[in-house]
């Protein structure tokens, strides 16, 4: 056989070993699997809470049918979430208290914006902790007409101290998440001694939307008692909360994780995130990783809902990335 041949084959094995895995069926489209995601997470919810707020993070394309900024809306998707939260847009896409390029930020907004001129609230966290950057990157926000946090730290577990007051800083009580002028994401609160010291910190800002984790970190869901009392702002108007909730990646320190699933994997869980320990990518279209998150009383979405939360922060959209 000649060296030709050889090639031949070696490219055709590659070309089956990439659009045959067994694990996949062939054809899927990742983007709509995640839009009927959250599509349903958002039915489900709103069974109990008409009202219920649900926010995804990142994975702005999937407003768009085809994937571009200019193509036509994915409708059914956007109406069924109220905002989108985006990471990174003007500082903390490469490097954390660095400026995002200029080419990605632009990209982003092209999105945002789509998705704004329906309609949709956009919450944009920058991971930034000088004070400057942090300033700029309020100003710019408010410019392009989107809500925003600066993070001064990347494990979101703490109240930054600056600026003070806080940006739009109010003493409106917030019905709606059009309401906010603000927001504090603070989902991390292992600083925290207890729930009450946690609860006590919160209650003294006056941040409009408080995104948290339902569990403290001692594994104890926020009572929808809690919850009431985290809605209270310092100068005494009312604030929304909202938990996060990953839906693209399973987390091996949640309520839901068995730990003979570390030597016998469920066929959704796939392979450990580089970058996060713990967190573990998931085929998030298979019906029994989604019965952990939404559609039935022992579900992640269903505890949320007990618990008196107004809405849901969905993380890892972007999912979809990693299969494409």
């Amino acid at each position: 056989m000649n060296r030709t041949f050889f090639f031949l084959v070696f490219i055709a094995f590659l070309s089956c070993n990439k659009t045959n895995n067994p694990e996949i069926p062939p054809g899927m489209d990742f983007r709509q699997e995640m839009r009927d995601f959250v599509i349903n997470i958002s039915t489900y919810a709103r069974m109990f809470d008409s009202d219920f707020i649900v926010i995804p993070q990142n994975g702005i394309e999937l407003i768009s049918a085809n994937g571009e900024a200019d193509g036509p809306l994915s409708a059914s998707y956007v109406n069924s979430i109220n905002g989108h939260g985006q990471e990174d847009l003007f500082y903390g896409y490469k490097h954390d208290d660095q400026q995002t390029p200029q080419q990605d930020n632009q990209y982003l907004r092209s999105f945002l914006d789509k998705s704004g001129a329906t309609g949709n609230v956009i919450l944009v966290t920058d991971y930034c902790s000088t004070h400057t950057k942090m300033d700029d990157s309020y100003t710019q926000n408010h410019s392009a007409g989107y809500k925003s946090f600066a993070a001064d730290h990347r494990e979101l577990d703490n109240i930054p101290d600056h600026p003070n007051p806080i940006a739009g800083e109010n003493d409106r009580s917030i019905n709606s998440l059009a309401d906010i002028s603000n927001f504090l994401y603070l989902i991390n609160p292992e600083n925290f001694n207890s729930k009450q010291a946690f609860i006590e910190a919160v209650t003294a800002t006056n941040y409009d939307l408080l995104i948290m984790d339902l569990f403290f970190h001692d594994n104890t869901v926020f009572t929808a008692d809690e919850i009431e009392q985290l809605r209270n702002k310092a100068n005494g108007g009312k604030r929304l909360v909202v938990s996060y909730m990953s839906i693209g990646e399973a987390e091996d320190y949640r309520y839901y994780w068995q730990t003979d699933w570390n030597s016998n994997k469920p066929s959704w869980l796939g392979a450990e995130n580089p970058d996060w320990e713990g967190n573990y990518k998931v085929k998030y279209w298979e019906q029994d990783w989604q019965n952990i998150i939404f559609g039935n009383d022992d579900s992640y979405l269903k505890k949320i809902v007990n618990s008196g939360f107004d809405g849901v922060y969905l993380d890892i959209i972007d999912a979809f990335e990693y299969y494409e």
